[in-house]
């Protein structure tokens, strides 16, 4: 008899919505949208909560961490030096200690030739322990006896199948870096992990160089990522102690000047820590530096606000149907009547509307699906990541779950109003309404909705205007002529770099070549030094070896004195040297054009001191972004350097900019056969620092739109609501001779009323999430209060929309036939 019952409320509720179609749509479409948006950022706050989460035990493993004190900035870094992985191996409570690095340098991945058709995939070179630690296991084949032979190398399934497609992988002979090896082991792909790779092989490996395995045995103090496995019950404080311990007596650690000590008072040179692997993810604390990049991280107060926008949405949508569902209650009071008298009980009644919203929720949940997934691929590219793992039958289960939970949250205040419809009020033709407090619950709902939206509009279009500012700033120079292109070369003094570049300004179209450390705007390879002048204090300040010809391929004057001159200075000149104001301050003196001429003193990697002599001041070139201060820049020669700029004689015109950029791949085939070509424009080097902004900036206004589209559904519930219950005085004033602008001011008025309240709610909290963000930057861009102007006139515009229609029926209404129904 119940499922009867059961299956009956639910036809019922079928035809209910059939008869309906424009209340059905908006219904469904604006529970499916705010569905899909939720989904989507539930799916990628579960994505960043799941990094490293595959790896076996992970809990148990910890990464290495060290403070640099000898800079000043005193930057965390997820490495440190190497001769501390014995020191670990050998410490109480360690089963196992490990390390590595990137395969190749700048975080290129290894190149791979299959068949003719070369890929690129992201390596590491491990040390002995590495497949131990974390806990891999093969597939097809033995790790660690692979990782132990120079001429094999470990793939993971995903890589394997990117280089062989289906057919089995081990065994497989293939190009690496333009050597033979062979696969001798295949392991599960690694999930979303801090540790990625698809590729492994050991320090020892034909493609590292020989001086490399040599540095990696900790002795000469060169450093790498290092990953520990703590016993049960081991304190990774007490390992942590250890470390430093061995840290502060390694002799070859603390060969700095005087200067730095005394700089120090004190503090440690180098701090160590140990973090857990499982949270590396969310550590937003570790800088770059020439051996790895951080790789992907994310701010866990980003992400948290990910997942509560995620919830606003799906609240917001779900206040939404609440509104349209009650406002088609009060429609059909005269139909719930009929079902009281008739001896329908109260359990019937609520039961029925229970059934129309459970399937209002479920067809919800099915277009909320087809639009997520839709969307997915796009999603994934703004958030920069590889979001295609979400898409599981658990997830999906979950969502249609997350689905039916919704429809019986949202069936319970239109079935309390229908059982509160008086029968015999109604049927005598007094239409009952809904209590004052329920109109005004609804009101709020509908009001914290244009909050909602006027708040998204507001950040996200000042997070999008200061990405802007940011990529717009002038870096010093003109990027429009300048093509950077970044060399394969471990050592780039040898015959195929020069060569290359050589070949490069040899074209036609190219203005001139030059070669640095790293290319402006970008931190892939940065290096500190200490410099002072002769008796006097040192200074800290970034190094930028670059060849003779960079200043002028970059368009540059000196502000004092003179710039580096190919026809003058030699690429390998060491007394010379080029500093920014910056850093002629830094060093004392209190004009930077007083700097010129003077001697400088450089420690050099023996412990040497070099003397230079200051040639010019350089302007200042948007090394950083802007969320850092200018720091102190010096600018030595050496040519050995693995970034090639190249300027382009039109290069106001960008296809003549594209047709060089043509020409270079064309060349690159002869100097780097085993190595595919990275190369871009300057300008997208310097935007490259801001695509984080651009991505949130993007999300918000893609939730923006959501949360518009939503507010617009519930003003229009509003709106009708308004007409449905003063029919009565709409009519009266009409008969008493009120015009249509009258009428549709009626409308207006209680829409407009909800307007500011949402403003006074919205535009502070906007003001003040707005001001958090850009208190990051050193420079703002001047955005003023136009961005709150712009998002409360936005929302005003779209609530006027979405009342417009049921105003124009206010006016239209012709009181005879009101009076008849």
């Amino acid at each position: 008899m119940n499922d009867k019952n059961i299956t009956g409320d639910l036809r019922l509720a079928w035809r209910a919505l059939l008869a309906e179609p424009a209340y059905a749509a908006i219904a469904i479409l604006g529970l499916g949208i705010g569905l899909a948006a939720c989904l989507l950022l539930l799916g990628y706050v579960r994505h960043a909560w799941q990094y490293n989460a595959a790896i076996a035990d992970v809990d148990a493993l910890y990464v290495v961490k060290l403070r640099n004190n000898i800079d000043p900035a005193s930057p965390w870094f997820d490495q440190g030096p190497l001769l501390l992985r014995g020191v670990a191996a050998a410490t109480p409570g360690v089963t196992s200690a490990t390390a590595f690095v990137p395969a190749r340098p700048n975080g290129a991945g290894l190149s791979m030739r299959v068949d003719g058709r070369m890929q690129e995939l992201p390596g590491l070179a491990v040390m002995a322990g590495f497949a131990q630690t974390l806990g891999l296991r093969a597939l097809a084949g033995d790790v660690a006896g692979t990782l132990a032979r120079p001429d094999q190398l470990v793939l993971t399934a995903d890589g394997a199948r990117r280089l062989f497609g289906t057919g089995p992988a081990l065994g497989r002979t293939l190009e690496v870096q333009g050597k033979l090896m062979r696969v001798g082991a295949v392991v599960p792909a690694n999930g979303p992990t801090t540790i990625p790779f698809q590729a492994l092989v050991g320090v020892g490996s034909v493609v590292m160089d020989p001086a490399f395995a040599r540095a990696m045995d900790g002795a000469s103090g060169w450093w790498g990522k290092m990953l520990l496995r703590l016993a049960p019950g081991t304190r990774p404080q007490g390992v942590a102690a250890a470390l430093q311990a061995a840290a502060d007596g390694a002799a070859v650690l603390h060969d700095y000047p005087a200067e730095v000590k005394a700089r120090l008072a004190g503090r440690r040179a180098l701090e160590i820590e140990l973090a857990p692997l499982r949270e590396a993810y969310f550590d937003r604390d570790v800088a770059a530096n020439h051996i790895a990049q951080p790789g992907e991280r994310a701010d866990p107060v980003t992400v948290g606000a990910l997942a509560g926008i995620a919830l606003l949405i799906l609240a917001l949508a779900a206040c939404n149907y609440v509104n349209l569902a009650t406002v088609r209650v009060l429609r059909r009071q005269r139909e719930v009547a009929l079902r009281k008298v008739l001896g329908a009980p109260p359990a019937r009644i609520a039961l029925q509307f229970l059934a129309e919203s459970v399937l209002v929720a479920l067809l919800a949940t099915a277009c909320g699906l087809l639009l997520a997934w839709l969307a997915l691929p796009l999603f994934g590219t703004l958030m920069n990541r590889d979001l295609g793992t979400i898409v599981t039958w658990a997830n999906l289960a979950a969502a249609m779950l997350l689905g039916c939970m919704l429809g019986l949250a949202t069936a319970v205040y239109p079935a309390w109003t229908a059982l509160r419809v008086p029968p015999r009020q109604v049927l005598a033709g007094r239409a009952g309404t809904e209590s004052a407090a329920g109109a005004r619950w609804r009101r709020a709902l509908t009001m914290l909705q244009l909050a909602s939206a006027m708040a998204f509009g507001a950040v996200a279009l000042a997070i999008a205007w200061q990405a802007a500012f940011a990529m717009t700033a002038p870096p010093g120079f003109d990027p429009a002529p300048l093509l950077v292109v970044d060399m394969p070369e471990p050592d780039w003094n040898e015959p195929p770099a020069r060569g290359f570049a050589t070949a490069v300004a040899a074209l036609p179209a190219v203005q001139g070549v030059a070669v640095s450390q790293d290319a402006v705007g970008r931190q892939n390879a940065a290096w500190m030094a200490e410099m002072k002048r002769p008796g006097g204090a040192s200074a800290s300040m970034d190094m930028r070896p670059v060849s003779a010809a960079f200043f002028e391929v970059y368009g540059l004057r000196a502000l004092h004195g003179r710039l580096y001159d190919p026809r003058r200075d030699r690429d390998d000149d060491a007394m010379p040297l080029v500093l920014n104001a910056v850093a002629a301050r830094a060093l004392g003196f209190a004009d930077p054009a007083a700097a010129v001429g003077q001697l400088v003193l450089f420690p050099q990697f023996d412990g040497k001191v070099q003397q230079k002599r200051v040639v010019g001041i350089a302007p200042e070139l948007r090394l950083r972004s802007l969320r850092e201060p200018a720091r102190p820049v010096a600018y030595a020669l050496w040519a050995a350097q693995p970034t090639l700029s190249v300027r382009v004689r039109d290069g106001a015109d960008p296809a003549a900019v594209a047709r060089v950029e043509r020409e270079v791949r064309a060349l690159w085939p002869t100097y780097f056969p085993a190595a595919l070509p990275k190369m871009q424009p300057a300008g997208a080097v310097l935007a490259a620092g801001y695509a984080d902004d651009q991505r949130i900036g993007r999300l918000l206004g893609a939730a923006t739109l959501v949360a518009l589209g939503i507010a617009a559904f519930g003003t229009y519930a509003l709106a009708a609501h308004t007409v449905q219950r003063r029919t009565g005085e709409i009519v009266l004033r009409k008969l008493y001779g009120a015009r249509r602008p009258q009428i549709g001011w009626l409308v207006a008025r209680e829409v407009g009323g909800l307007l500011l309240p949402a403003a006074l709610l919205a535009l502070p909290l906007a003001a003040l999430a707005i001001e958090r963000y850009l208190s990051g930057f050193v420079e703002r861009a001047p955005i003023g209060g136009w961005t709150l102007a712009a998002a409360l006139g936005g929302t005003l515009l779209v609530a006027a929309l979405a009342a417009a229609r049921h105003a124009w029926v206010a006016m239209r209404l012709v009181p005879a036939a009101a009076l008849r129904g």
